[in-house]
């Protein structure tokens, strides 16, 4: 279990660093994404595949906390964040559940 909240720290920093100055110099995301699935090609692929990753884990997210109102508000931070989202929630997690994965899973 050690090893993996060290990759939730690991990658949330690293995601952290890498976006910061991207998101300075272009805050405005949606226009990029979207616009590179509409015309095709293998990054629209990519952000298409990606958008129903982000997909999962806010249903995932949604479903562990029974769609209550914070399981719900959850979710969307969980579509909305990615892997930035994820990997705090999912520390968080372990921590809360002792490290118990079944627990981290299903709540």
């Amino acid at each position: 279990m050690i090893l993996f909240r060290i990759w939730c720290v690991l990658s949330f920093v690293a995601l952290s660093v890498y976006t910061a100055p991207v998101f300075m110099a272009d805050p405005n995301l949606f226009p990029p994404f979207f616009g590179a699935i509409q015309a095709g090609g293998w990054q629209g692929q990519f952000n298409f595949d990606f958008m129903f990753m982000l997909t999962l884990s806010g249903l995932w997210v949604g479903w562990r906390h029974r769609w209550t109102a914070g399981g719900s508000a959850l979710a969307l931070l969980a579509f909305l964040g990615g892997a930035g989202f994820l990997s705090v929630y999912l520390l968080v997690q372990s921590v809360r559940c002792r490290g118990d994965v079944r627990q981290i899973l299903v709540g």
